[in-house]
């Protein structure tokens, strides 16, 4: 199950460690079940838009229900729905405005992008103008997925304006049982287009000079 990824570049790389959120089973012992460690990085490439990286490492990736890639010739457009299933999110919105995109990257090599103008107000006519390019690696235990998201998928934002993230990830247990990993959870269910959430910053490439 792989996928080749290309090689990075050398420009600032942000690695975080995602958390469970309280109702998640086994969050009040972290490492006793299926996921031992889930860490995701992003940065921004010198030419432009952006790549997240969600690594599932020293897990019992058995017991998760992972969705098998599909070849690239099945991955012709947004699909509805991932995130009912293990699924890596990423919410990005521009500091001072209420509206925010939100991406789904499958293990599946499935993907989607939303817009909302408002937390949770979905703008239904919303069509990506791009399609992110996914690698995917299952191994002795990791799972690596990787979404290089082009520029066009990006909010509209000047070059080298900063975006505010959140990253998250819903891991499906074979038992059926969901579990919510983000960086902060601020509320009694989980919710990851919580604008408080949205911790992280993102500098987007500088546009290079004639």
């Amino acid at each position: 199950m792989t996928s080749p990824r290309p090689e990075r570049p050398r420009v600032p790389i942000i690695t975080v460690g995602l958390r469970p959120h309280p109702t998640s089973p086994d969050a009040s012992a972290p490492g006793s079940g299926p996921v031992g460690r889930l860490l995701a990085t992003m940065f921004s490439p010198p030419g432009g838009g952006a790549v997240f990286e969600f690594r599932l490492e020293d897990s019992r990736l058995g017991r998760l229900a992972i969705p098998e890639p599909l070849p690239a010739a099945a991955r012709t457009g947004p699909v509805d729905g991932l995130w009912q299933h293990t699924c890596f999110e990423v919410f990005l919105g521009v500091p001072g405005e209420a509206q925010y995109r939100e991406y789904n990257f499958s293990p599946s090599g499935q993907w989607a992008v939303y817009a909302f103008r408002a937390w949770r107000e979905r703008v239904e006519d919303f069509a990506p103008a791009a399609a992110p390019e996914i690698h995917i690696t299952q191994e002795d235990g990791v799972l690596v997925v990787e979404a290089h998201v082009p520029a066009e998928l990006l909010p509209t934002v000047p070059a080298g304006s900063d975006l505010q993230v959140n990253l998250a990830a819903v891991v499906e247990r074979k038992d059926g049982q969901l579990e919510y990993w983000t960086l902060r959870h601020v509320a009694a269910q989980p919710d990851f287009h919580a604008r408080e959430t949205f911790v992280l910053t993102l500098a987007t490439a500088a546009r290079q000079a004639d």
